[in-house]
């Protein structure tokens, strides 16, 4: 019997009648100017409902009074773009109203009814109570809980069936679903391609000042150690550059990731890798300031990771760079010698990345020695 009862003490019982009762204010004060054509208020619901940020309005109720003590109910989360959606929001609309009308109807009537019963009972009638007929009987106190009966199964169970009916009507669409699973899914591939990034930028700046600190050591000249401890502050500074941009976007999930380098700052690289003592013969043809945000970005990074291969795995040595931007195709071509203690072709994440970036843009990628004793990486992305 007390679990019964127990939706009459529940908070939500209360904020899903209020739910119910709210587009009763604007149908009651219609009803008073015109009560003949009570159809009127569910005619004016269906271009309202049509209007794509209505779903959002009614999501925002549903979620205060029908789920109150529901952390993430499963409603839609955007405006309702598909006609499909908004046809929904209509129904939704229209069923919200005429269910409230049923429920407030009862809620001020059944009660009546059940004094009515009871007062018929002892013989007792008020001309503005409704009449029951038939003499005064004690059959007629039976009969005086069932409008009480009633009454609670609409307030509780009807505001069971509104939230059930909301759930379908203003729950996101199969449509909606998949694009927030590829969203989702775009949002992890960012996340990868970040990391990535500040793993090239990183592992950049700390191969280039491992290299500059050996060479220093081994040169045991005052001007060189100079130049070194200078070419590692750059790198260190251009690393942390990196860095917090890297955080400021993992930080705003909707910031978009600005201000990347390009193969426009590949001077930056060069030069670095030339102060780490390496011979760079460095050569950039076509019209680089011109590609497309995300080739010459990707670019950058792969010409990044191929430049930190040589000084990683080959030291100081001589270096052939080649940039070429023509025929609508992007060509990256960096060579050097191979070391006694190579390593196999492909081995590393950094190689892997490499083929990686080049996939992602409909590219391909060529790492390993060539027929000349030379270690060749190539790479070919295009351009539209």
């Amino acid at each position: 019997m007390l679990r019964l009862l127990r939706p009459l003490v529940r908070g939500r019982t209360y904020t899903r009648l209020l739910h119910m009762w709210v587009p009763m204010a604007g149908v009651s004060v219609w009803l008073w100017i015109q009560p003949a054509l009570p159809w009127v208020p569910l005619l004016v619901l269906v271009p309202l409902g049509l209007l794509p940020r209505v779903r959002e309005a009614e999501v925002m109720q549903a979620r205060l009074l029908l789920t109150p003590d529901e952390a993430d109910p499963d409603f839609a989360t955007r405006p309702a773009t598909a006609w499909r959606d908004r046809w929904r929001t209509v129904l939704w609309l229209e069923f919200r109203t005429l269910l409230g009308g049923v429920v407030a109807y009862a809620v001020l009537w059944l009660p009546v009814v059940a004094y009515a019963l009871a007062a018929r009972t002892v013989g007792h009638a008020t001309e503005d109570l409704p009449r029951v007929a038939g003499p005064p009987n004690w059959a007629f106190g039976l009969l005086a809980p069932l409008p009480l009966v009633a009454l609670y199964a609409l307030v509780a169970g009807g505001g069971m069936v509104l939230t059930a009916v909301a759930r379908r009507l203003l729950g996101p669409s199969v449509t909606e679903r998949l694009e927030a699973v590829e969203e989702r899914t775009e949002q992890l591939l960012e996340r990868t391609r970040i990391a990535r990034e500040l793993h090239d930028s990183i592992g950049h700046a700390l191969t280039v000042a491992v290299v500059q600190a050996g060479a220093a050591r081994a040169a045991n000249s005052p001007e060189f150690t100079e130049r070194a401890l200078a070419a590692v502050e750059e790198t260190g500074r251009a690393a942390l550059e990196d860095l917090e941009r890297v955080l400021g976007v993992l930080r705003e999930s909707e910031r978009p990731a600005s201000a990347r380098p390009t193969l426009t700052d590949a001077d930056r690289l060069l030069e670095s890798a030339r102060a780490s003592g390496a011979e760079v013969d460095a050569e950039v043809t076509g019209p680089v300031e011109t590609l497309p945000g995300p080739v010459s970005r990707e670019g950058y990074r792969i010409l990044q990771e191929a430049l930190t291969n040589v000084l990683r795995h080959a030291g100081a040595v001589p270096a052939r760079v080649r940039v070429a931007a023509a025929d609508g195709l992007l060509t990256l071509d960096v060579r050097n010698p191979l070391p006694d203690d190579r390593p196999a072709p492909g081995r590393g994440s950094g190689l892997r990345g490499i083929r990686e970036r080049a996939a992602l843009l409909g590219g391909r990628a060529h790492t390993g020695p060539d027929g000349d004793g030379d270690w060749r990486v190539r790479v070919e992305l295009p351009l539209g």
